[in-house]
């Protein structure tokens, strides 16, 4: 039996948007991926067609909007085109786009949503008019634009794009090279590493206790391994979060003073998909509280971060304000 190999994205607005909250099979998921991150191939072909049948440009629907868009974002730049069959601007916008994807070698990926069919997406981008182009990056949308632009100032707008992750993202130095030898060159697949692999059974089978000793193992052994520190903070969190009681935030608001209950209500919060709120709450906890207390909500605080990407606005925000409470 093969085993799975499960890619999933970062905690972000656009993945709770189209679930109404944090899934928790998906920060298991997320554990997994960071854990697999180093052996999967990192330009791996899209597993729709679309396009004309090319292999990096997809159709996307609803149900098929987080792996081929938020979790395929992890690995490589998802570009989508979000389109419908009445726009007479798409259809001059969206072979351009078609074109240079499939040139592209894999650097990056366009994903076409028709939003007529899929609302629940145009709703998660907050559409107002079409053709509208969003760049996914970790799950997170991080530029766009509108309207039927010159292939050229297309052309410019995807080579910013991948100018500013190119360091972020192997998969797009793979791609260009590809797409430079003419799609011959095929990325290499690392080995499973075994240490990963224990950590990963341990969290299948719903152990949470061993697979963080078997993330701490690995990093006892190699205390940078930045794969390890990402799934080490999503197992403590996923084990915290099966427990959490939306209940809580109610009692947390009734009792300020109560530092036990403000964690585990920001603990509700982020599960809740309501991060912002969560970050403010321990803001103001570190700020009315001393010594140890300060310490032990300064050091959850940071744990809440590590579950999203270190450019989420919302952590460079609460990390503002973290400081401010600090000094």
């Amino acid at each position: 039996m093969s085993r799975p190999n499960p890619r999933a994205a970062q905690t972000a607005a656009l993945s709770s948007a189209m679930a109404g909250a944090v899934d928790l099979s998906a920060l298991k998921a997320r554990s997994e991926a960071a854990a697999r991150a180093q052996s999967a191939p990192a330009s791996a072909p899209p597993s729709g067609g679309g396009g004309g049948g090319d292999q990096y440009v997809i159709d996307v629907s609803e149900a098929s909007f987080q792996a081929d868009v938020l979790e395929r974002s992890l690995q490589v730049p998802v570009i989508v085109d979000l389109w419908a069959t009445w726009c007479e601007p798409c259809k001059q916008l969206s072979p351009v786009l078609e074109r240079l994807a499939a040139a592209s070698g894999g650097a990056w990926i366009l994903a076409k949503v028709d939003v007529d069919a899929n609302q629940r997406i145009a709703q998660a981008f907050g559409v107002q008019s079409i053709p509208m182009v969003v760049a996914v990056v970790g799950g997170q949308p991080v530029d766009a634009f509108q309207g039927a632009l010159p292939e050229s100032q297309v052309k410019d707008w995807i080579q910013r794009l991948l100018d500013a992750l190119r360091e972020r993202m192997p998969a797009i130095a793979e791609g260009e090279a590809r797409a430079a030898a003419g799609g011959a060159v095929e990325p290499e697949e690392e080995p499973e590493d075994p240490r990963f692999t224990a950590a990963e059974d341990a969290l299948e089978a719903g152990d949470y206790a061993e697979a963080e000793a078997a993330y701490q193992r690995i990093l006892d052994q190699e205390p940078a391994n930045e794969m390890a520190k990402a799934a080490i903070a999503q197992v403590r969190f996923l084990a915290r979060a099966e427990a959490a009681d939306p209940a809580s935030i109610a009692a947390a608001d009734a009792a300020p003073e109560d530092v036990t209950a403000q964690l585990a209500a920001a603990d509700a919060e982020v599960a809740l998909d309501r991060a912002e709120a969560a970050f403010q709450r321990l803001v103001n906890t570190v700020a009315r509280t001393f010594d140890e207390e300060r310490e032990k909500v300064r050091e959850h605080l940071v744990g809440l971060f590590e579950l999203f990407p270190a450019d989420d606005p919302r952590v460079a925000k609460a990390r503002r304000a973290l400081g401010r409470a600090l000094f």
